[in-house]
């Protein structure tokens, strides 16, 4: 037997949810509100993903949070607070002008969390981010209540200041899979239905599952293929025929990161040459899920139903 990733912990989720789909938080994309000060009171220079040269006139003391996109990148958009990013950040004291603290710049693909992970040092940051795009160098200018009283506590920032974050935005990866829709004919194979952010549910039909191992792309991405050993980045739903119960989920949660040749044999090869944007549907026979048992903890004596949204690729 093939040896598996060390992703059990972020798929294995039974009981954390409902097969069906619900809508995804922050699934629209509103630009956050940009204040004509920041700009003339906070000077940006330098290239993004290194670290920036920021002159502040301070004292600064912003009223209300507001943002301000020193360069516009071309790449893909962020539209939802839970989807994965990597961003490097610079953070000024607003007071005094002085540089508190800063990422490393070094562009490890492997630091990309949620956006809305970064909610836990600044609140509600992510909103701060929405509609910024791969490339981009964001400025956010926040008064002390923007800041918190533990992120300003651990900042050193004094009750009443302020302070001045320069976001640079490295990667993002796609929400959900936003490739063309594919006509598909497999007759007596569950069907997926997809809530407005994107996250899938799956209603399985009456009667027994395949006896052979079913793959079906559901939606066909433009991006980038997988190969067996390049790291896929995948959400991932899996339901367990017999019961209808979900036992692994990724959404609202970190993606897998491994490569197709480290996951489950059925898996592998359904995934291995997929591109980027792609929604693949995968029906696994009972007789033939060891593997999955391991990696995702899936039940015993069942057939199981996978829906992989492929939302990037590294390597």
């Amino acid at each position: 037997m093939r040896r598996l990733p060390a992703f059990v912990a972020v798929t294995a989720l039974a009981g954390m949810g409902l097969v069906g789909c619900s809508a995804s938080a922050g699934s629209s994309c509103a630009a956050p509100s940009a204040d004509p000060r920041a700009a003339d009171a906070v000077t940006v220079s330098g290239d993004v993903g290194t670290q920036p040269d920021v002159q502040v006139r301070s004292p600064f003391l912003p009223e209300s949070r507001s943002v301000h996109t020193v360069v516009a990148g071309d790449g893909e958009r962020i539209t939802q607070a839970d989807q994965l990013v990597l961003l490097d950040l610079t953070v000024y004291d607003g007071i005094t002008g002085e540089r508190i603290v800063g990422s490393r710049y070094d562009g490890d693909v492997t630091n990309a969390q949620p956006l809305s992970e970064w909610d836990a040092t600044f609140p509600d940051f992510s909103s701060a981010m929405l509609c910024s795009t791969q490339g981009s160098r964001v400025v956010v200018s926040m008064p002390y209540d923007s800041v918190g009283e533990q992120a300003a506590e651990g900042l050193g920032i004094p009750a009443g200041g302020s302070a001045v974050v320069v976001a640079d935005v490295e990667r993002v990866y796609l929400p959900a899979a936003d490739g063309a829709d594919q006509f598909t004919a497999g007759f007596g194979l569950p069907t997926v239905v997809r809530a407005p952010g994107g996250q899938p549910g799956v209603t399985i039909p009456d009667g027994e599952a395949p006896s052979e191992v079913s793959v079906q792309t559901l939606k066909k991405g433009d991006g980038p293929e997988l190969t067996a050993d390049a790291t896929a980045r995948v959400h991932v739903l899996g339901v367990a025929w017999n019961d209808r119960e979900q036992f692994a989920t990724t959404w609202g949660r970190t993606p897998i990161a491994a490569p197709p040749s480290q996951m489950p044999a059925a898996i592998a090869s359904a995934l291995e040459g997929q591109t980027v944007g792609s929604q693949v549907l995968v029906v696994v026979p009972a007789d033939q899920t060891a593997e999955d048992q391991q990696a995702f903890r899936a039940p015993a004596d069942t057939a199981l139903v996978y829906v992989f949204d492929i939302v990037g690729v590294d390597g």
